[in-house]
């Protein structure tokens, strides 16, 4: 049923970003997955909105991505290819929360960063950067908790073991508190709070950055328990062999130490990744009901998308890499609830998009002229569903480095959990060393049939989706595929050429 009704009043919309951490793009139950225990989203995609079913990110991992998708510019515009580079204002790289508290928003951000430089002043960006407060806990009836990264760490077990750099940390103990009251738990309700109380004129930018369903794997109970073990689709095996394939993704097999893992062992650390999917959703439903109580909910924009996805046991593999493209680290939710007044026909869209036309998508709706090119388009004309084409023919990612190119090489992440026994290790040590091919650079393309990924210093891949929709046999070097190579290879010369750079609007003087 299609729904289109008048706003009341002409005032700018409320703009909602509800952006999970680390979400597979098939872990949703209105796209067919059985075990996804999602109704909060599945209710907006089936009465308010549209589900991009086929929706990527341009980095698979989390700092590269969101420079992306806050400001409408692919990673290499400006190099943003590692977690230590960031957006800086003083080098005229825009970010869309800038921008929109520019424009009169009032901005309340609840979260992480990964945005804006470490220890930068956020008053440029937000009105509020939300800090729970002692007050708050004891309103909450909750006590606060570690983050899922802090604390004892027993849970690992032997570093010589097999859970060692597994991830999986499994179920969460609340002792008598309602939920587990970890930071996203604080800057949800935070965020509920804000919205009950706000009295304010200006309309509002809610950014809610979570950290679940970002790795380890753990959720307190229901969420635990609340998945169907029986009912979680196959998961893609290891490969026999590597041949064809990165040796970043090998090398962390190896790493990891997971080969001798059972599938029961594989089912519970899924069922566990599926439960924080769950509680984030809750979550969502939460902030939902509330902008429904106030009367906020018609009139807003609502945007739940991820940065990029997980491995969670396919390939035998989990948390994620750098400069590899599998569609479940690439392939992401993405969920659009427009404003009143603006067509929508509610429905599981197949067509492809790229997050970086969130930020294009919030211009068109507000009226905003940012004041730079970027390279997003509106979603708007997808919304209703009728006339408007399939969207784009093919989508991109992006990330590694060049040998030599010390300053992408993640060399900082070695004081950050990159040590020999840091959760991250079995990656990051392959990833900074500065003369083997593990973190060389990479660039992908993905119509609706084939992907094709374009490596420095390693053999190009080349997958046909229809027949292998899991990756597993790259076909490069198949005669039969010489038309598609050709195709997408200028497929993606035309990418970079249109979307290499950006020239300033305001000009100089000669």
């Amino acid at each position: 049923m299609q729904r289109d009704t008048n706003r009341a009043g002409a005032g700018l919309p409320d703009i909602i970003i509800f952006n999970p951490d680390q979400w597979r793009g098939d872990v949703l139950g209105h796209v067919g997955n059985a075990a996804a225990v999602t109704p909060a989203i599945d209710r907006v995609a089936a009465e308010d909105g549209v589900s991009f079913s086929r929706a990527f990110c341009q980095n698979p991992v989390c700092t590269p991505s969101r420079c992306s998708f806050m400001s409408g510019w692919y990673p290499h515009v400006r190099g943003h290819r590692t977690m230590h580079h960031m957006l800086h204002p003083e080098w005229n790289e825009p970010n869309l929360l800038r921008i929109l508290k520019q424009h009169g928003y009032f901005v309340w951000w609840g979260g992480k960063n990964d945005l804006v430089p470490g220890g930068a002043d956020l008053s440029p960006y937000c009105d509020v950067k939300f800090e729970p407060t002692d007050e708050d806990y004891r309103r909450w009836g909750c006590a606060p908790r570690e983050g899922t990264h802090a604390g004892d760490l027993a849970w690992r077990g032997d570093p010589d073991g097999d859970n060692f750099f597994s991830f999986f940390k499994g179920r969460l103990e609340r002792g008598g508190d309602p939920f587990y009251c970890d930071r996203d738990w604080a800057n949800v309700l935070g965020a509920i709070d804000f919205v009950r109380g706000y009295r304010g004129e200006q309309p509002l930018c809610i950014y809610l950055p979570l950290g679940y369903p970002h790795p380890p794997y753990c959720v307190e109970e229901p969420w635990y328990g609340v998945t169907d073990r029986a009912a979680l689709p196959p998961r893609i095996p290891a490969p026999d062999d590597d041949t064809g394939k990165p040796s970043l993704l090998g090398g962390i097999r190896r790493g990891q130490r997971l080969q001798g893992w059972s599938e029961e062992r594989w089912t519970e650390l899924r069922a566990t990744y599926y439960g924080m999917c769950a509680r984030v959703d809750h979550q969502f439903g939460l902030l939902c009901d509330t902008l429904r109580e106030c009367r906020r909910y018609d009139d807003a924009a609502i945007f739940l998308f991820s940065d990029h996805g997980d491995f969670t046991g396919d390939y035998g593999l989990v948390e994620k890499t750098q400069n590899t493209f599998e569609d479940c680290l690439t392939r992401v939710p993405l969920v659009v609830k427009p404003p009143a007044g603006v067509s929508v026909t509610p429905r599981v869209s197949d067509a492809l998009v790229e997050l970086v036309d969130f930020s294009a998508t919030v211009y068109e709706l507000t009226g905003i002229d940012p004041g730079y090119d970027h390279f997003g388009h509106s979603l708007l004309p997808l919304l209703s569903g009728e006339g408007h084409g399939g969207g784009r023919d093919a989508v991109f990612c992006e990330g590694g480095r060049r040998l030599g190119e010390v300053q992408a090489s993640e060399l900082e992440s070695t004081s950050a959990g990159g040590s020999s026994l840091g959760l991250y290790a079995p990656r990051i040590r392959l990833q900074v060393q500065l003369d083997e091919p593990y973190h060389s650079k990479a660039a992908m393309c993905r119509t609706a049939t084939h992907k094709y990924v374009q490596r420095l210093y390693e053999s190009d891949e080349l997958y046909d989706l229809a027949l292998d929709p899991g990756e597993r046999r790259n076909v490069i070097g198949d005669p039969a595929y010489r038309d598609v190579l050709a195709e997408l290879r200028l497929r993606m010369l035309r990418w970079y050429q249109e979307t290499c750079d950006v020239v300033p609007r305001v000009t100089d003087r000669r």
